[in-house]
């Protein structure tokens, strides 16, 4: 049985392209991260990962950044449905507003939450009558990785939602379901593998995050010391190895993030072809 021919040749050519420019921007750097970090030796290796204060940023950096992906998974569905579902005066300005992290230089944002959540901002006053400190602790970090995550969340959604038929809605209300058996058994299944994609890559890009972080964190070790932070302290102590060694941790956690979200891409398109 012949292959089928293309209307357009060239795969070889466009194949190969696609190989050596993959692997000069993207293979060939990340595989000497590889070689750097064992470098050092296998002890090396070991003692750098089994460090206490490496694996208490770790726990931070991981720790946070999944809390913030359940906060964006919330609040981005939310807005994205209203983006999508309903008009109203301002929304084209409210889905503009919604790319600012994407365009925001992260140590501006850094600046800016500072600027809100320390103890004599804004909101920090108001948190700080309460006994809640934000600024200087993880609730602090928290915050400013739901910022940078939030656009990945709603990104993610609004072209499914746009998709989602009414129809199924109006048919679960022509057969007696209320709104709430609507949003549970109807709209939120149809949704929730874009949700979950949506939040794997907010989790992704938090894991790695520095620049609005590094601000707000008051980076103090074994409490607000994230990981990427520690890698930067490595190098400035010439450890090459040990901050390498670190950023093949993280490398290896991006590469697992964006596998399971693509996995949740192809569930979501399959579902939605049904």
């Amino acid at each position: 049985m012949s292959r089928p021919r293309h209307v357009l040749s060239g795969f070889r050519l466009s194949l190969g392209f696609t190989v050596t420019y993959l692997s000069l921007l993207v293979l060939f750097p990340l595989s000497m991260l590889a070689w750097k970090a064992a470098s050092g030796g296998w002890p090396h290796v070991i003692e750098t990962l089994t460090h206490e204060r490496v694996i208490a940023s770790l726990k931070l950096s991981f720790g946070t950044a999944f809390v913030a992906a359940l906060v964006n998974g919330v609040f981005g569905l939310l807005t994205a449905w209203a983006l999508e579902r309903y008009a109203f005066p301002g929304r084209r300005l409210l889905d503009a507003m919604v790319d600012l992290p994407f365009a925001l230089p992260t140590a501006v944002a850094g600046i800016a939450l500072v600027t809100l959540y320390a103890p004599n901002g804004w909101i920090g006053s108001f948190l700080a009558q309460h006994d809640i400190k934000a600024a200087y602790a993880p609730l602090g970090i928290t915050i400013a990785l739901t910022f940078v995550g939030f656009p990945f969340v709603v990104r993610t959604l609004q072209p499914v939602i746009a998709d989602l038929s009414m129809d199924v809605e109006e048919a679960a209300a022509c057969l007696g379901a209320n709104r709430w058996q609507t949003l549970t058994r109807v709209v939120f299944p149809a949704l929730l593998p874009s949700t979950l994609a949506g939040m794997t890559l907010a989790f992704g890009r938090a894991v790695g995050e520095y620049g609005s972080v590094v601000f707000i964190s008051g980076n103090l070790p074994f409490k607000t010391e994230i990981a990427p932070l520690l890698i930067t302290m490595r190098l400035e102590e010439y450890d090459y190895a040990g901050a390498a060694t670190i950023g093949v941790v993280m490398l290896a956690a991006s590469f697992a993030i964006l596998l399971i979200s693509n996995l949740l891409t192809n569930w979501s398109r399959s579902r939605m072809g049904r």
